[in-house]
Parts: C-alpha cells; sequence; structure tokens
C-alpha cells in the first residue's frame, strides 16, 4: 500500500471512531443500590416526566407476586426488585416466602424469579409489621452480583442470571417492638456491610465474593435503628463508616467496624432516615417524633466535643430521609408536610402540607419513600395518594400530583431513575413512567 494512501487510510478509521464514539447512544444509567448510584437520591436525568396517569406517560407495568417496601435497583438493561407472600391474615408466617425478581428494564418482561422459603420463624403478620412487611431492605448490585439482605431470612448474592452464589445468615431474633427489618445494605471495597440489628442487634460486613463474615459489631443501641450505613470521604482521603443509632452518630473503621468516634445526637427513639453528608458535615433525623434534626461535625476519635454539634431542630422526619440540594434539605416527612431547611443554619424555610393528615400510628402515616431530586424537581412518593412533584427551591411550589388509578395498595418504596424513566413499586406491581413509546 501506498504510505500516503495509509496513513490517510489510518486518519480515515480514527475520524471514524471519534464520530461513532461521541454518537453512539451512551449506556443507560444504573441505580445499583438504595438513594441511588451516589446514595444521595439525586439523578440528574431531564428527560423523566413530571406527570403521568394510568394512561399518561407509563410504560409498562407488571404485577408482582407479594407486597414489599424496598426500592427497585437498576443495572443495564435490568430492573431488580424482591417482595414476600405467604402471610396469613391470622398472623401466621409459617409459610412466608421471599422473592428477588429480575424484569427487563425496556419491556417490562420478568426474566426469571427465585423463591426464598424463611429459614427461621418470623414476626407475626400483625401491628406495625404490616405497614411495611418482610421485604423491606433495597438489593444493591456491583454490576456482577446481587445481593439481598432478608432481615431474619439472612442475606444471599445472587449473579445476573439468578444464580445462587452464596448465603449468609444474620440471626434470628426480634426488635423489642417487632418490627422487622428495614436498612439497606452497602458494598465498600470487598465488603457488604449490613445493617442486622432487628436480627442480631449488629452490624455485619461479609466478603462480597465468599460470604465469609469479616467483622461484627453489636450494639444495644442498635435495637431501634432501621437505617442504612453510609460512607463519609474525608479530606485526608480516609473514610469512615457512619451509622445513626437511638441517641448517636457513629464513625467507624470500614474494614473493621471498629469505632473511631461518635457523637451525641439527643435523638431517642428509633432512627430510620439515613445520615446525609456534605463536605464533613453529617446531618442526622429521626427519633421520636418531633425529636429534630442536628448537624454534626465529624469527628476524628472518640466523643464529638459540643462545639460539633453544628446546630439541632425540633422539627424532622420520622421515617423518609432527606435530600439534600443547593444547601438546603428538602422533604415530604412521614407526617405529610414537606419543609425545607437551610443545611448550614437548620432555618426552616417553608413547611406545607401537601399529603393526608396523620391520624396517629401505622395507617395514619401518609409517607413513607424518600424524596429523589431529579434535575431541579423533588418526587416524594406518598403511600395512598400519588407522587408529589416539587420545585427544588427555597420556596413552596407543588408542580404536579400523579396518580395511577386501579392501584389502592401502598407505594412505600423510594423510587429509582434510569435512562429517562422513572421506576415505582407498590405492593401491587412495579411501573415504568417515561415519556415517548
Amino acid at each position: 500500500m501506498n504510505p500516503n494512501a495509509a496513513v490517510r487510510l489510518f486518519a480515515c478509521w480514527i475520524s471514524i471512531s471519534a464520530f461513532t464514539e461521541l454518537t453512539a447512544p451512551q449506556a443507560s444509567a444504573n441505580w445499583p443500590q438504595f438513594r441511588g448510584p451516589n446514595r444521595d437520591a439525586v439523578s440528574d436525568d431531564a428527560l423523566v416526566p413530571s406527570t403521568w396517569s394510568g394512561s399518561q406517560n407509563l410504560k409498562w407495568k407488571l404485577d408482582l407476586p407479594g407486597q414489599g417496601a424496598s426500592s427497585p435497583v437498576i443495572w443495564g438493561d435490568t430492573v431488580f426488585v424482591t417482595c414476600f407472600s405467604g402471610q396469613q391474615e391470622s398472623g401466621d408466617v409459617s409459610r412466608l416466602v421471599r422473592h428477588v425478581i429480575a424484569v427487563d428494564r425496556t419491556t417490562g418482561k420478568k426474566k426469571w424469579q427465585k423463591d426464598f422459603p424463611a429459614p427461621h420463624p418470623d414476626d407475626p403478620w400483625q401491628g406495625m409489621i404490616r405497614e411495611h412487611g418482610y421485604a423491606s431492605s433495597t438489593p444493591v448490585t456491583d454490576g456482577k452480583t446481587l445481593y439481598v439482605h432478608f432481615g431474619k431470612g439472612g442475606v444471599v448474592a445472587l449473579d445476573f442470571s439468578g444464580k445462587e452464589l452464596w448465603r449468609a445468615d444474620t440471626g434470628k431474633e426480634s426488635n423489642q417492638r417487632r418490627w422487622g427489618a428495614g436498612g439497606s445494605p452497602l458494598l465498600w471495597q470487598n465488603l457488604m456491610i449490613v445493617n442486622a440489628s432487628d436480627e442480631g442487634q449488629a452490624l455485619v460486613a461479609f466478603d462480597k465474593t465468599t460470604g465469609k463474615q469479616v467483622w461484627r459489631q453489636e450494639s444495644s443501641l442498635l435495637d431501634l435503628a432501621f437505617s442504612s450505613p453510609q460512607v463519609l470521604k474525608r479530606q485526608d482521603g480516609k473514610e469512615d463508616l457512619l451509622f445513626a443509632a437511638p441517641g448517636e452518630l457513629w464513625g467507624m473503621n470500614p474494614a473493621s467496624g471498629k469505632l473511631r468516634w461518635y457523637a451525641e445526637t439527643g435523638l431517642t427513639g428509633n432512627i430510620s432516615p439515613d445520615p446525609l453528608t456534605q463536605g464533613e458535615t453529617v446531618y442526622v433525623f429521626g427519633g421520636f417524633p418531633g425529636t429534630g434534626r442536628v448537624a454534626v461535625q465529624a469527628g476524628s476519635k472518640g466523643a464529638v466535643a459540643e462545639s460539633g454539634i453544628l446546630w439541632r431542630d425540633n422539627s424532622s422526619s420520622y421515617v423518609p430521609t432527606p435530600v439534600l440540594h443547593n444547601g438546603r434539605l428538602y422533604v415530604v416527612n412521614d407526617q405529610g408536610f414537606a419543609w425545607c431547611a437551610d443545611a448550614k443554619t437548620g432555618t426552616e424555610l417553608y413547611r406545607e402540607r401537601v399529603g393526608g393528615g396523620s391520624t396517629g400510628r401505622g395507617r395514619g402515616k401518609p409517607f413513607y419513600a424518600s424524596p429523589i431530586l431529579v434535575g431541579d424537581k423533588i418526587f416524594a412518593v406518598s403511600r395512598r395518594q400519588g407522587t408529589f412533584v416539587l420545585a427544588a427551591k427555597p420556596q413552596f411550589e407543588l408542580l404536579a400530583t400523579n396518580v395511577i388509578a386501579g392501584d389502592d395498595t401502598d407505594f412505600n418504596a423510594t423510587p429509582a431513575v434510569s435512562d429517562g424513566c422513572l421506576y415505582l413499586r407498590s405492593n401491587q406491581a412495579l411501573y415504568c413512567v417515561g415519556s415517548g413509546k
């Protein structure tokens, strides 16, 4: 070949390759764990519609074999969701079965389903357990393996074809209220870290490849701790494992589970919302209704001094985790109040009711799901009154209320976002909301 022709051919190949790379469809956004890729409930997907119904912008619906409060997670072309069945109205759960389902993200067709009968006697189907059930922990995936925590059902690792890779027990006890498990697992380096407070009053880390227990840290303070562990990335490159327990915030070594520092938050009672971070400031919510919210300067060793408590406020969220955006905290809490607060000072900027009011405990609470931020909008899923869309700004503005007619079951799960679509799940079905065909 003529050398000049070869040069021209090579240049042409480079040009075509660059054009192909620039114009090829981008990979679908993954939503691999509770509250998204960074566990901050934030998506910049501009294509997610703000309005929908049973006949508008609903791409598909898949009926599920049971109930559940866990969120869907997404990797590539697959949506994973968990649920449970076999409970009896009498309270008997001797036939309890938990399910893991893989769904085609585009078509909504089921790829496979794996069923896991309960290995230990579980809490009876009565009281508060009926509000969320036996599949409340959202799975997590690293793109190769799906990791699922079922509370007293233990933890299981599955490949993307549904083959079981390993299974491990986390305990068979119950918390003092018999409310079941709540927190969702976290992947950190080679570890899968689980809040096993319900069944074992412990945080437990497993080798994610083998299922071997690497560490287990037990504490009586974990009895009513239902939140999920988080990772704080320090300015010096060190990483702390954060966990909010009743009355305290812990900063732990994620490799060993050893406590590095702690702060007394004063949030007594059960803790369900996850801690949020901005820089080295940690925001903690929960406790008994009305206990409050607290901003803490992350510590280094031992107890955080009172000067490390940056602010306190007695307005909070009992179940949903707020979302942080442009220095402001947003949530629609379990009482149905949308509030926005300045993250630096804790000052409340607005507080408006959007959902039905509380009539007390249990079914009186209109919101369990945590809000997510999509672009410049807050999406807050209520249990029985649809999804509320608010402007993410310090002035209250309700943009839309979206109801899927024909589904009167509870929507307890925080939604997921992927490739222009919003994925919702109720106790009846999994939904894909998106514009276009």
